[in-house]
């Protein structure tokens, strides 16, 4: 009988307490899986790659944003308009475009137009994150209208240059790309 009571105690005593030892099992489930993903974050947030893939996004989006902003231009917010231009750029253009500001937009009030620049595609084709420098490639339909209404599309290639000044990428440079078989000279 003293066989029978202590398997009976056995069977009772592991009945009574299968929650505490589920509840056991899923908080070291819970910490494990914590743990886990806690050193997966810390692996992103810390990893070179990621912040080099940053970095060239962002060049890539504030590069067709000035090219985009370089080839939009409206008689009627020319203040406006030209005022984009020199903030989206710095460098040797920036200098060029404040120091004819006048005359250009003498010559667009006279002629009359409104220009819109559409970004079809763009990347990145050198990034150089540590010295703050990269070049983009951006393909882009600029639409013209001229004051008797008649509007002409234009598909071009541009290459620009970028500076990063103050955290944020400027265009520096920017320039016709070669078509075709044409070389870059």
């Amino acid at each position: 009988m003293n066989r029978a009571v202590r398997v009976l105690r056995v069977l009772t005593t592991s009945r009574s307490r299968p929650l505490p030892a589920l509840a056991l099992a899923l908080t070291l489930v819970a910490g494990g899986f914590a743990a886990w993903a806690g050193q997966d974050w810390y692996r992103a947030a810390h990893d070179e790659q990621a912040a080099y893939a940053a970095q060239r996004d962002a060049a890539l989006t504030a590069g067709e944003q000035a090219v985009q902003n370089l080839n939009t231009l409206d008689h009627r917010d020319l203040k406006q308009d030209l005022d984009l231009w020199e903030s989206s750029t710095t460098g040797e253009l920036h200098d060029q475009l404040t120091s004819g500001r006048t005359e250009f937009a003498a010559q667009v009030k006279e002629a009359k137009t409104v220009s819109t620049a559409r970004v079809l595609s763009g990347a990145v084709t050198e990034l150089d994150d540590r010295a703050g420098r990269a070049r983009v490639l951006v393909a882009l339909r600029v639409t013209v209208k001229a004051a008797d209404g008649a509007k002409t599309d234009k598909d071009s290639r541009m290459l620009g240059e970028l500076t990063r000044t103050d955290g944020r990428w400027k265009l520096s440079a920017l320039g016709q790309a070669p078509v075709g078989g044409t070389s870059a000279g």
